[in-house]
């Protein structure tokens, strides 16, 4: 594994994320500061936080944390997707679709959580990546 953009829940929450910002395009500019700004930031937040904790995998702990993070943020998106539902500025196409996104991302979360041994770099991968930086 090269770095986070390899990891398949990072690229599904990119995706969703994007995919949120292209959507709120619509949403009425009354919103720009609350609805919007929130969905915006909390849905961009999942990644980020991957990134972060993949990048301080060694740190079980630490990866632990930010996945964590990672998870409640994409809660928190999927409670913005069902106000922009009610509020009627999303179709519930767009809202199952990105909901059930979120879910796997959940689900993907979950598991990284429950077995962070397997993301987590061992003293061999620790100094194979030492090596792989001094080099360049």
């Amino acid at each position: 594994m090269l770095g986070h953009r390899d990891l398949k829940v990072f690229q599904l929450a990119y995706r969703l994320a994007m995919e949120i910002f292209h959507l709120t395009k619509g949403f009425p500019k009354e919103e720009v500061y609350s609805l919007t700004d929130q969905i915006r930031r909390s849905s961009r937040s999942v990644p980020t936080n991957i990134a972060e904790g993949f990048r301080k995998r060694r740190y079980p702990l630490l990866l632990i944390s930010k996945l964590t993070d990672s998870d409640g943020e994409a809660t928190e998106t999927q409670v913005w997707l069902d106000f922009s539902l009610d509020c009627g500025y999303m179709s519930k196409q767009n809202h199952d679709h990105l909901t059930a996104g979120y879910e796997e991302v959940g689900r993907m979360l979950s598991g990284m959580i429950a077995n962070p041994g397997k993301f987590a770099l061992s003293g061999a991968s620790l100094n194979a990546e030492r090596s792989k930086r001094s080099s360049n």
